[in-house]
């Protein structure tokens, strides 16, 4: 069973910035990264990364958010910058294990940006 694990979330100020991490129990086969889910929203992506650093983001956070991987500590950090309000949300950390893409989900960690 693969376990995630997050860390990194708290209260900002508009423009602030915050770093997450999320450490995978297992080596990181297939893309791991971190959607986000704010109340009465539907959950979206906000950036993946495959265990080769490929990565992919969302529109609303491209230019601001860096995702980034450690193969050696198996885990993955989501550097936020130029928070705004509109991130706040519940951010969970999630795994695509291959070969058969299975899903794997963090407990989720909590972002505030006040304004």
């Amino acid at each position: 069973q693969v376990r995630l694990a997050e860390s990194g979330g708290g209260l900002v100020h508009a423009g602030g910035s915050l770093q997450l991490s999320c450490a995978s129990s297992t080596p990181i086969v297939g893309i791991m990264g971190w959607h986000r889910q704010a109340p009465g929203k539907e959950r979206e992506l906000v950036a993946g990364i495959a265990s080769g650093g490929r990565a992919t983001y969302g529109e609303s956070v491209k230019g601001r958010f860096t995702i980034s991987i450690d193969n050696t500590r198996n885990t993955v950090y989501l550097q936020m910058n130029n928070l705004k309000p509109e991130d706040t949300a519940v951010y969970y950390c999630n795994l695509r294990q291959d070969p058969f893409d299975i899903m794997h989900w963090g407990q989720g960690t909590q972002v505030t940006v006040s304004s």
